[in-house]
């Protein structure tokens, strides 16, 4: 007997058109998703709980897998995905039912469980093998591409968001109220196309995805993200050392090749990408108001924990709490203008920091719950490198972004959905039953 992992290829692409149109069809209640992130347009962009069509298709993915599940034509989850899957659920809802208001709090069971519970589970259930996951991911690349030329002629043609007082800001379709929506997608993808290049056997795969990576870097350095640069340098790092050390090593030497030619050679930002980069090294000693508001908000989110360790004060009761916790130093907002809107007043109603806003949301039992969840994810991704390194290697990647990501971002805005899709790929190779993936993989 010999088992499929030698034998089916992972991200090295689909084999015949006819296979690819049938995936494509199977899988096309996940693909919507990640499409109609293309549209522009906004709800959620203050950490809000929906309102755009990728949610809205979201929760048609749940809806269509429920279904499947009801008719008895789709595979349940195993124990171990129900339980990884269904932990925040406990904290979740422990949460809302201790809060001083649990009515406000129900927006926030809805947008938590559908973000890390129902949808990543919707997309572990359709993805049924290794080529279905490679569609997934090629998709998410598309769409990073796309993003990223979208941001790269806000940048050239002045018509991106504001920053420093020029609308150069690449924040592809999200507009100026979400900038992290396009560098959080342009992340996805090359940390996707990176994970495809040091693990796939096949030449053209890793060729593509080499050619795809190198175009995303221009775009994620023009969004102006310092949260953005940091998670996908050590993720990407994680990567390339999980590849082997000498590979890791050409890689560096040819991505810094790359960033001299671009930055140095071209010019693409060079004076703003340096300033940004540079600000990351004295955010203690000289910070900006931006700088200054995220700590203020750090602080009051700790503040709140403290005074409810277990349970937090609530879900959706940052923005409640957060005056009586804060110091003067906070301001009322941040600045937005440009890419096709007004100059408007942003309101701060989040500590931008995923943990801690659980912790004072939640608190201790909710955080343990969440985090232990996404740990068994990574864990779970990692353990099956040998048996999949394409795979192992963007679960792996996406995984260490967001939780990387998550200690300067937190939920809110349009792209919020893609990261659920994103949790539920690295689920579905995190939790597959079996060592080497689902039955759909192994055989003769």
């Amino acid at each position: 007997m010999a088992t499929a992992v030698t034998t089916v290829p992972a991200l090295a692409g689909v084999p015949g058109p006819g296979d690819l149109v049938r995936r494509v069809g199977a899988l096309s209640p996940v693909l919507a998703v990640v499409a109609l992130l293309l549209v522009p347009g906004g709800g959620g962009a203050e950490g809000g709980t929906g309102g755009t069509v990728a949610d809205a298709a979201s929760g048609l993915l749940v809806l269509y897998c429920l279904v499947r599940l009801l008719r008895g034509g789709a595979r349940p989850l195993t124990r171990t995905a129900a339980v990884v899957l269904g932990l925040p659920v406990f904290g979740i809802c422990l949460a809302a039912i201790t809060s001083n208001d649990p009515a406000s709090s129900l927006p926030g069971v809805a947008r938590y469980v559908q973000v890390f519970v129902l949808v990543p589970a919707a997309v572990l259930l359709t993805i049924r093998d290794r080529r279905d996951f490679a569609v997934v991911a090629w998709g998410l690349v598309a769409l990073a591409l796309v993003q990223g030329a979208v941001g790269v002629g806000q940048f050239l043609t002045g018509t991106g968001a504001s920053y420093q007082g020029e609308d150069i800001r690449a924040v592809g379709t999200f507009g100026a109220t979400d900038v992290m929506g396009m560098a959080t997608v342009v992340a996805y993808g090359l940390v996707i196309a990176t994970g495809i290049a040091l693990g796939s056997s096949a030449g053209r795969a890793r060729t593509a995805a080499l050619v795809c990576a190198g175009l995303l870097v221009v775009p994620l350095l023009l969004s102006f993200s310092r949260g953005a640069w940091i998670a996908t340098v050590l993720a990407c790092g994680i990567q390339l050392l999980l590849g082997g050390v000498r590979r890791a090593a050409r890689v560096t030497l040819a991505v810094g090749a790359l960033a001299v030619v671009l930055v140095g050679g071209f010019g693409v930002g060079s004076e703003m990408v340096e300033e940004r980069v540079t600000s990351i090294t004295r955010v203690t000693a000289a910070p900006d108001q931006s700088v200054t508001d995220r700590y203020t908000m750090w602080a009051a989110a700790g503040r709140m924990w403290r005074s409810e360790p277990l349970t937090g004060v609530g879900l959706k009761g940052f923005p409640h709490y957060r005056d009586s916790h804060a110091s003067v130093a906070l301001s009322a907002g941040s600045d937005t203008a440009g890419a096709g809107a007004g100059y408007r007043k942003q309101p701060l109603l989040s500590p931008h920091n995923m943990y801690l806003l659980v912790l004072s949301e939640q608190g201790l039992i909710g955080l343990l719950a969440l985090a232990g969840s996404w740990l068994a994810l990574l864990v779970g991704a990692l353990r099956r490198r040998r048996t999949g390194a394409e795979c192992a290697l963007v679960a792996g990647g996406l995984l260490a972004w967001q939780l990387i990501d998550f200690f300067y971002a937190d939920i809110g805005g349009p792209s919020t959905v893609l990261m659920s899709v994103v949790f539920g790929l690295a689920a579905w190779w995190a939790l597959a039953p079996g060592p080497e993936g689902p039955p759909e993989v192994r055989g003769a």
